[in-house]
């Protein structure tokens, strides 16, 4: 062994160390006769350093794992006899090796059991036993090795090839014949013998019984022995938590569902007698939380026996399972409403389906109701945050109470299924009681009486949010609950989370307002003043614009009065806040977003004749041209590089505000009847400088780009005047993800204006063009993984552009360029369908394909054109299909073949019988096809139905390929 080489392995070493260390892991692996050194130095024990042990494992590992099937038998028999002896070492070792030497070791020991069991290691577990014997050390081997075939058998968590699933299963059943009885005889024993006196052991022990019911036979572990065992070792304190997981697996274990309600029964008396279910007495969460998961199983699994026996009719045994249910009704809402989260957490599962056995009877009994009651109670006392929530500085902690909510609000609206009536009242009582007193009830009760009333809208679906027409009763009540949230003045209360919930539970509600419009000016303040968007917590500021622009947005018709008011309140929160004035701004650029959609989008909806909208909108976009001007001409004389970046951010978010006022426009309200063309006209010429600007390129252009495309929808033709000296600028020295970002750009114009642009197109085809090349041809390093991926999206592009034109009717732009560059241009479409292994762009490349012999396939096409289809097109559609990359069990690939099938039936539309001969003549008898296969070929090439020759070429190629 390389000794240098091996200090590299310290965790401590320094990096060169590593360096060496890491390349001669990567040499051992590849040599041939590595691995007998490191299986020596395991099993002579010649190396002390743990680190230099473990490596000498994962070469073996590497081995055994990738090359086995490379090594002599005498070698294979040398990896056993290795382990072996290392495994009767450790019973001798005066200190047990450290926990992932084990853990390594035995992941070895398993993948040489997958490997040689089934063939030439059928006693595997009887050589193992019979070196550890009862031994501590050897047991805790053993267990560790259990539990490493297991994850190799089952975990569903490894992905397997079809191949190792076969095996897999084939090992299990061979176990299962062969051995299994006497791991479980060897189980109990190890049980018996370390239960009082080895707690390490023994749960080890209990997690691999667990982790093996799964998949053997389940009367091995569900007997008497064993389960009266496993009981008294729920009173042992160290041992019940493991004890507990490994009853919930056996209680887990798919059987007949009488048998299983017979099992969870014996198991709840014996619980019961033992004083488990007075959870009150215990203190220790830990364990609780366990019992509550194991509780939870029980109660899903007497549901299932329940749904399987209704099913089945036997209506005798389904009565006795029900009731079996009820029973643990009282326990489970124990355990629903206890204060630890996770207790509460595990037991939510059987607590839902329990809702949904009551939501199928059609009569519930008094004692049934109270259930739902109780559960209702429990779900809305658990929704409340508790002190120790930080809302500053949301945690982990935080997180997993988020979570937690998300399952109660789950059963709240499975509550609402079986009892509508019930949780409305509820929730009404709830709320009106908090409400009447929110001055001096506390934050975490105001906010879930809120929380409530949010979640309602959910739990009681109605369509469209109509929740205050249809039912009466139910109208009323929201209606009630709704004045008392807008009237109460609770949004003034001191604390972010109520605040927040005012305002979600407002825009949650807004068809209230169309009902009642005269709360509308009250919320509008709310929103505007300190209680939203000027409040003192950036995160409310940062939600509310958001939820402002909803409340508008769903509000407009409602708005016209309010509009001159809220535009003038909303002034300041539209500056453009420069780098250099060091003035902390009240919101981010992003939410700036969303006030300027705002103001759009009152102004565009208001009831005012277009002059006034003109006005209005040149007000609100006139600040931004002239920030954008100086902030330009700033950039062009900046010299710090930070600098420039923090400019040139500003100046994208100037034009990403003025691109949001524009989302406002619609069909029914184009910027033309608003008279607005010419306010954005002038944006237009105000930014498009900004695309010569040689500094921070990407940003800018990218903006730009982004305002362009807004304004191609917007103002429609008005916009082509600006569109070739955009261009221009956009194609000056640009990388391979400009030129992706400018295509979809030219795409968007040539699919809207088609012939109005076929002039421009025709000049900017080969500039283009060229640009895209010269991208293309590059070089690059071999193995740099992004490059090559943006050229093959960069290729992808300029298919779907070539794809846009042809499919515009277009294709005069690419018949103008001169016969030498049409030339080039169609070799890269074949080069693209045949050489490159994307189906994507292949799929794209044969549309072109077809549409060109659509258009120019006839016989008054372009001179030299059918020349072309059969020296180039023919071919294409066979060699592309034909190489090994084409894989036809891949969805994208099949998508492209069949554009390929949809090309040939297009040649043989346009050149009829010619085309057949040419197949039969020449071309299919060079590719060395039988005569009858060729016959059997133009036949299904003149199908009318064009369906049956795609289905054809895919068995044809499939036949052709090895």
């Amino acid at each position: 062994m390389d000794e240098q080489a091996l200090l590299g392995l310290n965790p401590n070493a320094d990096s060169d160390f590593r360096q060496r260390a890491l390349a001669y892991f990567e040499q051992l692996k590849i040599s041939p006769d590595a691995w007998q050194v490191c299986a020596e130095a395991l099993a002579q024990r010649t190396y002390s350093d743990d680190h230099v042990k473990f490596f000498c494992f994962q070469v073996l590992e590497h081995q055994v794992k990738y090359k086995y099937s490379e090594l002599t038998t005498v070698q294979q028999q040398l990896i056993r006899e290795t382990l072996i002896s290392w495994l009767q070492a450790q019973m001798l070792n005066p200190q047990p090796e450290k926990t992932f030497i084990r853990n390594k070791a035995a992941q070895v020991f398993a993948l040489l059991f997958v490997t040689e069991y089934l063939t030439k290691w059928p006693k595997f577990f009887f050589d193992i036993l019979s070196v550890v014997d009862l031994n501590p050390r050897g047991v805790d081997l053993y267990l560790r090795i259990l539990m490493a075939i297991d994850s190799e058998l089952v975990d569903r968590d490894v992905v397997h090839t079809s191949e190792e699933a076969r095996r897999n299963t084939l090992i299990k059943d061979t176990m299962r014949e062969q051995c299994i009885p006497n791991l479980v005889e060897s189980w109990y024993q190890i049980l018996q013998n370390y239960q009082y006196t080895n707690s390490e052991v023994t749960c080890q022990c209990l997690e691999v019984v667990g982790a093996y019911v799964s998949w053997i036979d389940l009367s091995l572990i569900a007997n008497d022995r064993f389960i009266n065992m496993l009981l008294g070792h729920m009173s042992i304190e160290v041992l019940r938590e493991e004890a507990c997981d490994c009853l919930f697996e056996v209680v887990n274990k798919g059987m007949d569902p009488v048998d299983k309600m017979k099992l969870v029964e014996s198991l709840c008396q014996v619980l019961q007698s033992a004083g488990f279910f007075s959870i009150d007495q215990e203190e220790d969460v830990d364990f609780l939380a366990r019992f509550s998961k194991l509780v939870n199983g029980m109660g899903q699994s007497l549901i299932v026996s329940w749904s399987k026996l209704i099913k089945n009719g036997d209506i005798k045994n389904a009565q006795e399972a029900l009731q079996a249910i009820e029973t643990k009704v009282a326990l489970m809402l124990q355990l629903l409403i206890h204060e630890d989260d996770d207790i509460s957490s595990n037991i939510i599962g059987f607590c839902y389906d329990y809702l949904h056995i009551l939501k199928q009877l059609t009569v519930l009994s008094d004692q049934q109701k109270a259930n739902v009651e109780a559960i209702m109670l429990a779900v809305m006392k658990k929704l409340t945050y508790d002190e120790e929530y930080n809302f500053e500085n949301e945690g982990e902690d935080e997180a997993m109470f988020v979570e937690y909510r998300k399952q109660l609000k789950l059963l709240l609206d499975r509550l609402a299924q079986v009892s509508p009536e019930l949780l409305l009242a509820s929730v009404r009582r709830v709320f009106s009681s908090t409400l009447q007193s929110w001055q001096t009830t506390r934050f975490m009760e105001v906010e879930v009486a809120i929380r409530l009333l949010y979640m309602l809208a959910e739990a009681l679906p109605v369509s469209h949010g109509a929740h205050f027409s249809g039912d009466v009763s139910k109208a009323s009540a929201l209606q009630d609950m709704m004045r008392t949230l807008v009237t109460s003045g609770v949004s003034s209360y001191q604390h972010t989370s109520v605040t927040l919930e005012f305002f979600e539970t407002v825009v949650r509600y807004e068809k209230f307002f169309t009902v009642e419009p005269q709360h509308i000016p009250c919320v509008l303040m709310a929103f505007l003043d300190h209680r939203g968007l000027r409040h003192s917590s950036a995160k409310v500021r940062s939600r509310t614009a958001y939820l402002f622009s909803r409340f508008v947005k769903s509000l407009n018709k409602q708005m016209n009065p309010f509009i001159e008011d809220i535009l003038n309140r909303i002034q300041d929160l539209l500056e453009l806040s420069p780098p250099e004035n060091g003035h902390q701004s009240l919101l981010s650029s992003d939410d700036q977003l969303f006030i300027y959609e705002t103001a759009g989008v009152l102004i565009v909806n208001s009831e005012y004749p277009a002059e006034r909208k003109q006005a209005l909108m040149r007000n609100l976009l006139t600040p931004l041209m002239e920030k954008f001007k100086i902030l330009l001409e700033k950039l062009m004389l900046a010299q710090d590089e930070e600098r420039q970046a923090s400019l040139a951010d500003c100046l994208n978010h100037a034009v990403g505000f003025a691109s949001r006022t524009s989302k406002a426009f619609s069909n029914k309200q184009t910027v033309k009847q608003c008279g607005c063309s010419e306010v954005y006209l002038d944006c237009l010429q105000t930014f498009l400088p900004a695309l010569s600007c040689p500094l921070q390129k990407d940003i800018l252009r990218s903006g730009v780009r982004t305002f362009l495309h807004r304004m191609i929808i917007c103002l429609e033709e008005e916009v082509l005047p600006f569109i070739p000296s955009a261009s221009e600028h956009m194609l000056k020295d640009c990388e391979a993800k400009d030129l992706q970002e400018f295509i979809p750009l030219i795409n968007q114009i040539t699919a809207k204006f088609k012939i109005q642009v076929s002039p421009f197109l025709q000049q900017m085809f080969m500039p283009l063009l060229h640009a895209i090349f010269e991208v293309l041809l590059r070089p690059a390093e071999e193995n740099d993984q992004s490059a090559a991926l943006e050229k093959q999206m960069l290729r992808r592009s300029y298919f779907a552009f070539l794809q846009t034109v042809t499919g515009s009717g277009m294709s005069e732009v690419i018949a103008n360029q001169g016969a030498e560059n049409v030339e080039r241009v169609l070799v890269t479409v074949i080069q693209g369908a045949v050489e490159y292994p994307d189906p994507i762009a292949q799929k794209t490349c044969f549309i072109i394909l077809s549409k060109l012999v659509e258009l120019w396939g006839g016989k008054d096409g372009p001179v030299g054109f059918a020349d072309f289809v059969y020296k180039h097109i023919v071919p294409a559609c066979f060699l592309a299909p034909l190489k090994q990359t084409f894989d036809l069990a891949d969805a994208q690939t099949v998508l492209a073949l069949s554009e390929c099938a949809v090309t040939l039936k297009t040649i043989h539309l346009k050149r009829g019988p010619e085309c057949v001969q040419y197949l039969q003549q020449e071309y299919l008898p060079s590719l060395q096809v039988a005569p009858e296969i060729i016959q059997e070929f133009c036949q299904a090439l003149q199908q009318p139905d064009a369906k049956v020759f795609k289905n054809y070429l895919k068995v044809f190629f499939q036949r052709a390929k090895p």
